[in-house]
């Protein structure tokens, strides 16, 4: 029987239908050829320490004693194993008739190592054992592939195997030991394949060994450990020696690897050597080396920190496990929550977009620990990767300790893109979106649709990566003034899968400059955001940079009335202790800048108004150039030019009050100004802090304030900001003065009305009344219809109307977002919150004055452009309007009878004919 034949018909019965050979794989964003998906499973209860392949069959080794189905529970569906499991590589179900039992007569057994012969007979399993299938073996043991069973193997050493790999007529071990079969091998050794020692090969060295490769050509032995010496020569953590005779090739004198890092995991082949290191203690090394498998010289290193555990090199691209928490050195993200898996292009280490994801896990709480692939199964003909390890969860699911991945197909969608839409300029409405993400496409094609036409009106690529969704924006220029566009944006990736259209975002087409907006882009702001929108986790940037901002927390949107007026504005409310928002583009630290924002408080708890860090999704280490307020309310401007550097307000501004705060660093020194007028200057001190190679980002709303001046209780700002602005210039006390006063200019003026009545009927309880809910309700079968009125004011001398939208909340309620659309009808008949059921109801005008579409987020601020016209005509008198549903999918949103932020709103919007 040829080798491995009783497990490649086992494979084959378990693959059952899977016999057709898959055509090509769909493309993902070269040169990533796997897949994010993860796929069904088999699951251990304990952690896998090591993985091999042969002939479409994945070998698991490590500490556990069950095994059970993917998406079972732990301790349900369990079948008892002994440190050891075969699984198809293509299905992911277990093995029929291979399960050697690895076990030892005290202490903990574990399974370490595991490496198939080139002839892809035996596997040899290396680790903390006694015996394998009741059969003595010390810590090392070989496997007839064609049975499944021990085989005759001699080799014993006297501590743990924790590396392993094998030539024709070798296998070369690494590991805790001191000795093998007797005699002294320390930490690396060599035995033929009956087990015999090798008594020529001596690798001595003077720490343990945890990893081995053969190089490419198999003239020689990769060896990675916590050693400094082999025979003696000085090579920390990595050395290369001859197959056979262990004669030094390479050494990487202590330097070359820091003191503190060691070698965990090597691949090699015709592309290189790769390392993974794990360091301990700070100023380490974690990260990757590529090494030219020809000179051993290095061809690149990658310092991300976060203890790599495993790589694996498939089609030209590397992939590591580890639990990488801090790339900023590699100009990726800083510190944060981590990530466990990555992809790199074997000739440059830019991390390339693949992102699949496990947690920490058990044990040590590192994540993945092995990973190996398996190429062009035989039933299916697709290529296998497999990651095991510590986790417990794989891409947000329960999975334990294994997990796989395949070259196709490709079927996870991109997240639905975030979109805002405004216009500043007149003929034009600038839509932006926040880049969507794909866990294994960074290059997304996005299509923005216009009225809910089928076809686009724009189509543009764009990357993106876990830690940076860049803005995207488009111009339409295609609009007639005074009239309302709605947008909805998809992304898709290069395989064709599509994300759900986003919620429809509408702006009306401004037939006028806005005097303010104007005012600050005059000086060229690097990033400006509005807080206009009123939903989701997107700021939108309006400075013409794309430089937009992610809140986080979740700070209440679409909060009136804003600092400044304006068709759709809107202010940013902050809780006190946890939202903010950050630049989802790093900048670079700079000694020429000016920060701008409006606020309005009552709090006696201070808090960070604007700032800058190099973190975002926990307190930055590094952090200055920042306005603050303390307990009593006055504000404080700070930079750390050595030591830290205040200028700090005479009067306080927690008055509930909308007020204007500039700060600003140059050459003429520190200087903050409050509602345009100069209040804090410091000359002296013209410099902030370096931040180096180390990227920056600014934040709205908090970051740790630890060990400046007067530290307010809190250090994140409960209250409402607006109109956010930063510049890489210093604003002259003219301009901050034009700013301010640019925001009372007369221009078009918004002005807003609350319902004087408001109810909802339903045809389920066709007598109930229900004036007095806190919440309304539409849909369409059975029916709910709600109804509200307004006194409408009328035009202010010399304007006429130039638009009207309804604003409304929906209720924080998981079902309060409907799937289908909703119009906007006048109301014809008569009314009243006291007396009005569905059995009494009013008769409904037919013209629609209104739609809105895509309100399926609880929580969300929606607003609804309406007909000009109708409302004109009710300028100065009582406006009845009806919101009735397109589909049975409910919508509920507040009434008037709820708190005054969440009230529906009439928003008018007067200007010049």
């Amino acid at each position: 029987m040829t080798a491995s034949a009783v497990l490649t018909l086992a494979l084959g019965a378990l693959a059952g239908a899977e016999t057709a050979v898959s055509p090509p794989a769909e493309a993902l964003t070269p040169p990533v050829a796997m897949t994010a998906d993860n796929l069904p499973t088999w699951q251990t209860n304990g952690i896998v320490w090591a993985l091999a392949e042969s002939d479409g069959v994945i070998f698991a080794g490590g500490s556990f004693t069950t095994i059970r189905p993917p998406g079972a529970a732990p301790g349900t569906q369990e079948r008892p194993v002994r440190n050891f499991v075969a699984l198809d590589a293509a299905t992911g179900v277990p093995i029929e008739g291979c399960a050697p039992e690895f076990t030892v007569g005290s202490g903990i057994e574990t399974v370490r190592a595991l490496t198939v012969s080139p002839d892809g007979e035996t596997l040899y399993v290396g680790g903390r054992f006694g015996a394998v299938d009741g059969i003595g073996a010390s810590s090392v043991a070989a496997i007839d592939l064609s049975t499944c069973t021990p085989k005759p193997f001699s080799a014993g050493a006297s501590n743990t195997v924790h590396a392993l790999a094998a030539t024709d007529d070798r296998v070369y071990l690494g590991g805790d030991f001191v000795q093998l079969n007797g005699q002294q091998r320390r930490y690396f050794g060599a035995v033929d394949t009956t087990g015999a020692l090798v008594p020529g090969w001596v690798a001595d060295g003077d720490e343990p060994g945890r990893a081995l490769a053969l190089t490419h050509d198999g003239e020689n032995v990769v060896l990675g450990g916590d050693f400094f010496t082999i025979n003696g020569v000085n090579s920390h953590a990595l050395a290369i020696v001859d197959a056979g005779n262990a004669a030094m090739t390479r050494a990487y004198p202590l330097g070359f690897i820091e003191t503190r890092s060691v070698v965990k995991d090597l691949h090699a082949d015709a592309t290189g050597i790769y390392t993974a290191n794990e360091g301990t203690g700070g100023g380490v090394f974690d990260g990757r080396i590529a090494i030219e498998p020809d000179t051993h010289d290095q061809r690149w290193r990658d310092t991300c920190l976060g203890a790599t555990q495993a790589v694996q090199v498939y089609r030209d691209v590397l992939y590591s496990g580890h639990h990488a928490h801090d790339c900023s050195s590699m100009g990726s993200f800083p510190n944060q929550p981590r990530f466990h898996l990555f992809a790199q292009s074997v000739h440059d280490p830019t991390l390339l977009g693949w992102f699949p994801d496990t947690n920490d896990g058990l044990g040590e709480r590192i994540g993945p620990r092995a990973i190996t692939v398996s190429e062009e199964h035989p039933t299916t003909g697709l290529d296998y990767m497999w990651v095991a390890g510590e986790f417990t969860a794989v891409n947000g699911s329960p999975q334990w300790g294994l997990t796989r991945f395949a070259s196709e197909p490709d079927t996870g969608n991109p997240l639905t893109p975030e979109a805002h839409a405004f216009s500043h300029v007149p003929g034009e409405i600038e839509v932006t979106w926040r880049s969507s993400l794909d866990l294994d496409d960074s290059l997304l094609t996005y299509r923005v649709y216009r009225n809910n036409s089928a076809l686009p009106v724009h189509t543009v690529q764009g990357s993106s990566v876990p830690w940076r969704r860049p803005q995207l924006s488009f111009t339409d220029t295609s609009v007639t003034e005074g009239v309302t566009y709605s947008y909805r944006i998809t992304a898709t990736d290069a395989a064709g899968n599509t994300s759900t259209l986003s919620p429809a975002v509408s702006a009306t087409a401004a037939s006028s400059t806005q005097p303010y907006v104007q005012a600050v882009l005059a000086d060229r702001p690097v990033l400006y955001w509005r807080s206009d929108e009123t939903t989701g986790n997107f700021a939108s940037d309006a400075s013409g940079n794309d430089n937009s901002g992610v809140h986080r927390g979740g700070p209440q949107r679409g909060v009136l009335p804003p600092a400044v007026n304006g068709p759709s504005a809107a202010a940013i409310g902050h809780n006190g202790s946890s939202t903010y928002t950050y630049s989802d583009t790093p900048f670079r630290s700079t000694n020429l800048f000016s920060v701008e924002t409006w606020f309005r408080t009552t709090t006696t708890q201070g808090g960070r108004l604007i700032g800058y860090g190099n973190r975002i999704l926990e307190n930055s280490s590094m952090r200055d150039r920042h306005v603050y307020m303390r307990n009593d309310g006055r504000l404080v401007f700070g930079v750390n030019s050595g030591s830290l550097r205040t200028v700090t307000t005479n009067a306080s501004y927690n008055d509930g009050q909308w007020h204007h705060v500039v700060a600003t660093l140059g050459s003429n020194g520190m200087r903050l100004y409050v509602d345009g007028q100069q209040q804090a200057v410091n000359t002296s001190y013209t410099s902030a802090q370096n931040y180096g190679s180390t990227p920056g980002f600014w934040r709205v709303g908090g970051d740790s304030l630890a060990s400046w001046p007067n530290r307010p209780t809190t250090d994140y700002f409960q209250g409402q900001l607006d109109e956010i602005a930063v510049y890489y210039s210093t604003l002259s006390a003219a301009r901050v003065n034009a700013h301010f006063q640019a925001a009372s200019v007369p221009s078009d003026t918004v002005v807003e009305a609350v319902p004087t009545a408001d109810t909802y009927v339903n045809q389920a309880a066709p007598n109930n009344v229900h004036g007095t809910h806190q919440q309304l309700a539409v849909r369409s079968s059975p029916a709910y219809e709600s109804y509200l009125r307004f006194d409408v004011p009328a035009a202010p001398p010399g304007t006429v109307l130039k638009a009207a939208t309804l604003r409304i909340r929906l209720t924080n309620d998981a079902h309060a977002g409907s799937e289908d659309d909703q119009i906007v009808v006048p109301v014809v008949g008569d009314w009243s919150e006291a007396g009005t059921s569905w059995n009494t109801r009013p008769e409904l005008g037919t013209d629609i004055l209104g739609t809105l579409t895509g309100a399926n987020a609880p929580g969300a601020v929606h607003g609804i452009p309406l007909d000009t016209a109708a409302v004109t005509a009710a300028l100065g008198a009582e406006l009845d309007l009806a919101v009735v549903g397109e589909g049975p999918s409910s919508l509920w949103f507040w009434s008037r009878q709820a708190s005054s932020a969440n009230q529906p709103r009439l928003l008018l919007t007067f200007g010049a004919p």
